[in-house]
């Protein structure tokens, strides 16, 4: 009989429990049904059609549990400022760039990477802007350089706390001008951005992503239309929508739950991260936005409709305020109920173990960026710089939050960093502080199936190879994967006979890391570069 629904991958390589051998995997509308050798699986699967993978590595597709989508399209078909190392390199650029007559976009400088730290005056953009709106967000996207022309369309910026004259404007000056921004991005332009970022995450082997919107991001528009064209032939797209108590508004919207980044406090690179004791570099310890208070109010209002909720919270003075607000809450509706929802925490950066056991009892997922120590961690980088560096060592503590029993689901968070998850599955295995980091078996799976967790799916198959399992899947170039040699640590955490897994692709710092061929959701091709 010809089985004629039915995809059958041969000759490979499959990341699957069912075995450290399985060469061949087939599939059946939609739905891996069956893992193993090749020669059985043409007896088993007469008349499928037949894919040789000529050695390539089928795993697990990505997901990324925290993204911008709009803000990345606008990076990704605009102007990159990642690469600038001085204002004066910074000015060139708006130079060339501005005068069509839209407000310039542009993100990702980072005055810590610059040769000298000083910042362009607000005299200098306008000059080079020649009196275009601008606006040119930090890579963290918690502070902003604009042109005078800008602050026009926003005057409410001049009043509002974060307020700076000449320098990066912060907090609500900042969500300010932000709201101009956006009300200035047409729905083509806006459709474009949506577009190019879909592309790119199937691109890299992503077929779910976590849309963290907001009012304050990106607005109900954005996330609507957002939702509206991911579909067939696109990652699926989870929105969580920022909002404190807006339970109606998440339902309307087909939010996942309000969460996402709803701030508690700020981020470290712009200050505004809420710290116990004062930064190293600046005076004052960041803001807080949220108390325990309005903390436990969400949780328990989100709890009790059903709607996960969750924070952003970076600071060790947020996570002690989200952490009371947890104890109030569960005063409010029981621990059982509380951890039923797992509610969320993004970044989490600077927990302590003891927070972490108390975060698990209750159910907490936290969503983590790795790529963010790999860009800022060490002794000399960014936190170090902010902190000092004994703070700075105890930051993104993966190994600790895992081994107290937290949920770690990992992203980008672009565009603050890339769409990259096996530069995040490395980062996480090469954290720059010795013991902090997960085996990369362990950070495989915060970016593959416990992504799918985080936003409520507990069947137990999603994001594993395995019969029964939904095919989403990535197929990876044979060329990349030169497994590591038998004495490097890679080598002897991805081959741990406890895994029943082939070995993941070399992950060390200098090793070229794998080429997406093909990406599937549920059977259906998003990315396809094989002939």
């Amino acid at each position: 009989m010809t089985d004629e629904h039915t995809t059958l991958l041969l000759g490979g390589r499959i990341y699957t429990p069912s075995g450290p051998d399985a060469t061949a995997m087939a599939v059946t509308g939609g739905t891996v049904v069956w893992v193993g050798q090749d020669a059985p699986a043409r007896a088993l699967h007469p008349g499928a059609e037949e894919i040789d993978l000529q050695g390539a590595f089928v795993a697990p597709a990505f997901v990324d549990a925290h993204v911008h989508a709009t803000a990345t399209g606008l990076h990704l078909t605009g102007l990159d400022l990642t690469g600038v190392r001085s204002a004066a390199q910074l000015l060139a650029r708006v130079r060339e760039t501005a005068g069509n007559g839209q407000v310039l976009l542009a993100h990702g400088w980072d005055e810590t990477t610059w040769t000298d730290p000083r910042l362009p005056s607000r005299a200098e953009l306008d000059d080079a802007a020649s009196g275009a709106p601008v606006y040119l967000s930090r890579v963290d996207v918690h502070s902003a350089l604009v042109s005078t022309a800008l602050v026009e369309l926003a005057p409410a910026a001049e009043k509002a706390d974060g307020w700076s004259s000449d320098g990066p404007l912060t907090r609500a000056a900042h969500h300010a001008v932000r709201a101009a921004v956006r009300a200035a991005v047409t729905p083509e332009q806006r459709e474009r951005a949506q577009r190019a970022f879909l592309a790119e995450a199937a691109k890299q082997g992503i077929v779910s992503v976590h849309e963290c919107a907001g009012p304050d991001i990106s607005g109900r528009d954005d996330l609507t239309a957002l939702l509206a064209l991911a579909g067939p032939g696109t990652p699926e797209v989870v929105g969580y929508w920022g909002e404190l108590g807006a339970v109606e508004t998440a339902r309307a919207l087909g939010a996942r739950g309000l969460a996402g980044d709803l701030f508690v406090d700020g981020a470290l690179g712009s200050h505004t991260a809420a710290l116990s004791e004062p930064y190293a570099d600046h005076p004052g310890a960041g803001t807080l936005y949220l108390d325990a208070h309005r903390i436990a109010e969400h949780l328990a209002t989100c709890t009790e409709a059903g709607l996960q909720a969750g924070f952003h919270v970076i600071g060790d003075a947020a996570v002690g305020e989200v952490v009371e607000g947890f104890r109030l809450a569960e005063k409010e509706v029981g621990q059982r109920a509380l951890a039923a929802r797992h509610h969320r925490l993004e970044h989490l950066e600077m927990v302590t173990a003891e927070q972490a056991r108390l975060l698990a009892g209750w159910g907490v997922v936290a969503s983590a960026q790795p790529v963010f120590d790999a860009l800022w961690g060490g002794t000399e980088g960014m936190y170090a710089e902010r902190l000092g560096a004994d703070r700075a060592a105890a930051l993104n503590p993966f190994a600790a939050l895992a081994a107290e029993g937290v949920l770690l689901a990992f992203g980008s968070d672009a565009p603050v960093t890339p769409l990259d998850p096996w530069a995040s599955v490395r980062a996480a295995a090469y954290h720059r502080t010795p013991g902090a980091g997960l085996s990369p078996r362990a950070a495989f799976t915060a970016h593959t199936r416990a992504g799918h967790r985080a936003a409520g799916v507990n069947d137990g198959v999603t994001g594993s190879l395995v019969p029964g399992a939904p095919a989403h899947y990535a197929i990876w170039d044979a060329t990349d994967l030169v497994v590591a040699t038998p004495d490097s640590r890679v080598q002897r955490w991805s081959t741990d006979p406890r895994a029943g897994v082939p070995p993941l692709p070399r992950l060390e710092p200098d090793a070229t890391l794998p080429h997406c061929l093909r990406t599937v959701r549920a059977g259906e091709v998003l990315h396809d570069t094989i002939t």
